[in-house]
């Protein structure tokens, strides 16, 4: 029986976007661990047949003595099961579990690239040098790791190029992959004079393109059109939103809220002015849904859309363009209905959780 385990920063992240990898596993007869921080759901794994095991880790600490004593943990951890693989997410726990795997002798080391982050939307100079040394141990961990799974093919090429991991070892699997059975379009009545309802998710950050969003609201004023913005404020995060401008304008914030299915699926056309984006999962949920969507020619988000066949791009920071095609769907409802189907054709092709999930079985079963 294979051993497999699964090595993150954030339990939630695991549960809410690994969950159908490891449970197919499960399935397929293998003893899989998730190696994670003691969270909200690091009891739930359980249920499904997987051994939650528990580290420590400080997410945003930069001391090197206490990263030395993160990675230490995790070998702790590692070192006893006796691995065949250990499947490594996001930054920290990717170049944490290449060194941890590479001295415990695990056999096969993966990493995933999920995004870049925010120090990649930065020129300032504290960003340049996290991002000079992010990449230098990029480069080390990789050069342990077997192969490295990247989920939009523009931080692939960058990583190729950068010479940040060989090119045989990178592999594109987009996204974490949407379960089609659950996310599926929902009829929608609606009077000819209701509003069109247009919804943004998103953590309420300016990277995400919330002012961009209100820009283009205010513009609209006075249409038959409705905004929405469902997200928490990130009070640790320097690029939050405050409340008092949140509150304001055309928009209506509903801040948090854990009905997002039934929230989309009222909604008519989707937005995310995101400035970068590993593969955004609300937009996948949005087109499962069969909602048109207007979001940017970002790395992430342009892996979703087709420009102009099941939505429009726009340039990043342009909040002009972004109401100009908004209003155009807001004013064409066949127009949003046939972006709409052909959003639903494309998750099915090529985002479905069962295509995702086989992608992954293939690394680790080709490895054996």
């Amino acid at each position: 029986m294979k051993k497999i385990a699964f090595l993150s920063h954030l339990d939630l992240n695991l549960y809410l976007f690994r969950l159908p990898i490891m449970i197919e596993l499960v399935k397929q007869g293998y003893t899989v661990y998730a190696i994670v921080p003691r969270g909200e759901k690091f009891a739930l794994f359980a249920q499904h047949g997987v051994i939650a095991l528990e580290y420590e880790i400080e997410r945003k600490s930069l001391n090197p003595l206490k990263e030395l004593r993160t990675i230490y943990n995790i070998y702790q951890v590692v070192k006893r099961l006796d691995l065949d693989i250990l499947q490594n997410f996001t930054a920290k726990p990717n170049i944490y579990g290449s060194i941890v795997g590479y001295f415990a002798k695990v056999p096969l080391l993966v990493n995933a690239v999920t995004g870049l982050g925010s120090f990649y939307l930065s020129e300032s100079s504290k960003a340049r040098f996290v991002k000079g040394i992010m990449e230098s141990l990029y480069r080390a961990a990789n050069a342990k790791a077997d192969y490295c799974i990247f989920q939009n093919s523009d931080d692939m090429h960058y990583f190729i190029h950068k010479g940040l991991v060989d090119a045989p070892k990178a592999v594109l699997i987009k996204s974490s992959g949407i379960d089609t059975t659950i996310f599926k379009p929902i009829e929608k009545s609606r009077e000819s004079n209701d509003a069109v309802v247009v919804l943004m998710i998103a953590r309420a950050i300016w990277h995400k393109g919330i002012r961009e969003y209100y820009e283009a609201a205010a513009l609209l004023e006075g249409e038959n059109i409705r905004f929405i913005l469902i997200g928490d404020t990130d009070e640790g995060n320097l690029s939050c939103a405050d409340a008092a401008f949140l509150q304001s304008g055309n928009v209506t914030w509903l801040g948090h809220r854990d009905d997002i299915q039934e929230q989309i699926a009222k909604s008519d056309i989707f937005v995310l002015p995101s400035y970068r984006e590993g593969v955004p999962r609300t937009l996948l949920e949005a087109a499962a849904l069969a909602k048109p969507i207007v979001t940017t020619d970002a790395v992430g988000c342009r892996e979703v859309v087709d420009d102009g066949k099941n939505g429009f791009l726009v340039p990043v920071g342009d909040a002009v363009a972004l109401m100009h095609k908004v209003k155009e769907l807001a004013n064409d409802a066949t127009l949003r209905e046939v972006m709409g189907k052909n959003g639903r054709i494309k998750v099915l092709k090529e985002f479905d959780v069962k295509i995702v999930v086989q992608k992954y079985l293939d690394i680790y079963e080709k490895s054996f």
